[in-house]
């Protein structure tokens, strides 16, 4: 049978990389939600001498940890590390702006763990304000380039 005029004709070896299939991309995002933290962060004297409730989200991409298959916490990251990390951070020092101590946070975890995205969230559950609301927050991101 001859070859149709209208397709054209492939050899396998002239396929280029982005056309070969390599297979499923597989990714690994980790979620802490709902972390509560005592804190002194903000930039009313009250705030920072008498303190108050932070609610912390953090997701993270670890990419392709290899506890997909060796099932070991040693092959990805232990989350309950990473709150241990966050909960020093946010009380060892008291931040004016939550911008800040979101922006601290996402540094260190970006430099302690093997992240290829980190977004951290910080909320105020009862924000000294003189309007009512349900919480205010600021979430800062950082990703690999």
């Amino acid at each position: 049978m001859a070859p149709d005029d209208d397709e054209p004709e492939y050899d396998d070896d002239e396929l280029s990389d982005d056309e070969e299939d390599h297979g499923p991309e597989v990714g690994t995002t980790v979620e802490i939600v709902g972390l509560s933290l005592f804190t002194h962060h903000g930039v009313t004297p009250a705030e920072q001498q008498v303190g108050q409730r932070l609610v912390l989200d953090v997701r993270f991409d670890v990419g392709e940890p290899d506890a997909l298959i060796t099932d070991r916490i040693e092959d990805t990251v232990d989350y309950a590390e990473v709150c241990q990390t966050i909960a020093l951070i946010a009380q060892q020092k008291s931040y004016k702006t939550l911008e800040r101590l979101c922006a601290v946070i996402a540094d260190r975890l970006a430099a302690e763990y093997d992240v290829h995205s980190v977004s951290v969230k910080a909320s105020k559950p009862e924000p000294p304000m003189p309007f009512p609301v349900e919480e205010v927050s600021v979430e800062v991101w950082r990703e690999e380039r």
